[in-house]
């Protein structure tokens, strides 16, 4: 049987191992670990599952950097990370009917008109833009991320 080389571990892996490192340590430990992280005393009412996410958090954080701000504002403004995640996905409420989407795609431009109830394509109407870009293309997509909707760079940040 042939040996296996195993490597280093990659910042990743090792990041992923030190939050895993995490899940082992009782209450104490994870208090002792926030005070070496934040330098000072945690908050004594912070239960153990609350202590080791804020850790985690923190760990990964200053690894891989901060949220971007409008990521930040949304989790702000929200009660919850379910609710968060539901602003999130609805940008397309902010679409005004009349708006008129366009897509190139396989080299055929493509437009979608924005209506009170859905969406126009093709002279169909369809419940929403996952369901024109599924017409256009024949495959599932996330329809606010095929028409350009989401994912868009911040306006600090350089261009890819």
């Amino acid at each position: 049987m042939p040996r296996l080389k195993v490597g280093p571990a990659t910042p990743d892996r090792m990041l992923d191992v030190e939050v895993a490192l995490l899940r082992d340590l009782d209450v104490g430990e994870l208090r002792a670990r926030w005070q070496t992280l934040f330098r000072r005393r945690p908050p004594p009412h912070l239960p153990r599952h609350l202590l080791f996410r804020a850790l985690a958090y923190r760990i990964q954080a200053d690894r891989l950097g901060e949220l971007d701000g409008e990521s930040q504002r949304l989790l702000d403004r929200s009660e919850s990370p379910e609710t968060a995640g539901r602003r999130a996905v609805d940008r397309t409420a902010d679409l005004r009917p009349g708006t008129v989407l366009g897509r190139e795609w396989n080299g055929q431009m493509h437009q979608v008109s924005v209506l009170a109830d859905g969406f126009a394509w093709n002279g169909k109407t369809y419940p929403s833009l996952s369901k024109v870009a599924f017409a256009i293309t024949g495959t599932r997509w996330n329809g606010p991320k095929f028409f350009g909707l989401r994912d868009k760079p911040s306006k600090g940040a350089p261009p890819p």
